[in-house]
């Protein structure tokens, strides 16, 4: 069957107990071919820091290595979290990958730190960087598109690659990355439709009220030059095996490193086995419990079913897979299920 809907993965690099950096980073190129090579629209990467389970502090540097080894498929952050970056930097890298692959390369913008308070605080170095996000969003798009007005503190500084490099040189500027507002809240979707650009809303994360985020960017949608009608994207956690109980069980992994956040340990994925072996609390088998549920787990006609139903609630324009287990060979074997569902 065909969907009306884009499916596009989220790949958080995650390095499961037991599992090397260097495998986990081989295996995202691997997972990267195979959804090229299924038909998946995007191909996007996380920003986290200080986290056992998690090997992408800088998803610039792995998506860097994957515009040699994919074609067609589009490229980005999903996404930079960017009150741990200074704006012209990360226009500066954006514009280099976009020089690397014109045409394919989207950049996600988030507020929340991707780790734990110590390590935003070394990241961050003031506590206010969450506050100014929407302004840090102006100057990186500024950067981008080379057009601070006149008087500017920044007016004459620009990003390289870029525009005004572009145009020193003579030749055509390149379109540029794509930028998307990522979040799972409504400040995120009302600073989505102010900018007239793509949302992407993050369920994976628990809870949280997606059809109101979604309504009010629809509903509040500024048509812009990058964008005439909203456009949106959900994402969700899944991991699809043949055995549903292994897939059960995959996903289980993932909410036991949930769980260890709540508990102030660093977020690792621990392998089934040792999930199992955990004697559990009744408050955390409920945590356990919630993000597992939270998960689209089972064969992959069971997914892919759950993500249809989900979509006919939502109404997204693209459904993107954040694939999750301890399990390297599982995420690469979610994305072929999937695929298999839906006909690609």
């Amino acid at each position: 069957m065909s969907a009306d809907f884009t499916l596009s993965v989220l790949d958080n690099a995650f390095t499961g107990h037991g599992i090397t950096a260097q495998e986990s980073l081989a295996e995202v190129v691997a997972l990267a071919r195979t959804a090229e090579e299924r038909g998946y629209q995007r191909f996007w990467m996380s920003e986290h820091h200080g986290m056992p389970g998690a090997a992408t502090s800088s998803p610039q540097m792995m998506l860097a290595r994957l515009t040699g080894e994919t074609s067609t498929i589009r490229l980005g952050a999903g996404g930079v979290m960017l009150p741990n970056h200074a704006p012209l930097l990360v226009a500066e890298q954006f514009g280099m990958l976009d020089a690397l692959a014109p045409g394919r390369i989207d950049l996600g913008l988030g507020r929340a730190p991707g780790t734990d308070h110590a390590t935003a605080m070394a990241l961050r170095r003031h506590h206010e960087a969450n506050d100014h996000f929407p302004q840090q969003v102006e100057e990186l798009v500024g950067f981008l598109g080379d057009d601070f007005p006149a008087g500017h503190p920044y007016a004459a500084v620009h990003a390289v690659p870029g525009p005004w490099q572009a145009a020193e040189n003579g030749v055509a500027p390149a379109a540029g990355p794509e930028l998307w507002i990522l979040g799972s809240s409504p400040h995120s979707a009302q600073l989505a439709a102010q900018l007239g650009r793509p949302y992407a809303f993050a369920l994976q994360f628990g809870g949280a009220d997606v059809l109101g985020a979604m309504k009010i960017y629809r509903d509040n949608f500024q048509p812009s030059r990058h964008l005439a009608e909203p456009h949106t994207l959900l994402s969700v956690s899944t991991v699809a095996h043949d055995d549903p109980q292994e897939a059960r069980r995959q996903a289980r992994s993932g909410a036991m490193a949930m769980l260890r956040m709540f508990q102030r340990k660093p977020f690792s994925l621990l392998t089934p086995d040792q999930v199992d072996a955990y004697r559990a609390s009744p408050q955390e088998q409920e945590v356990i419990a919630s993000y597992t549920a939270n998960t689209l787990h089972g064969t992959g006609a069971q997914v892919g079913e759950g993500i249809e139903r989900l979509n006919e609630q939502v109404q997204a324009d693209e459904v993107m897979l954040v694939v999750t287990g301890h399990s390297r060979q599982v995420l690469r074997r979610t994305l072929e299920l999937v695929a298999d569902h839906f006909g690609m």
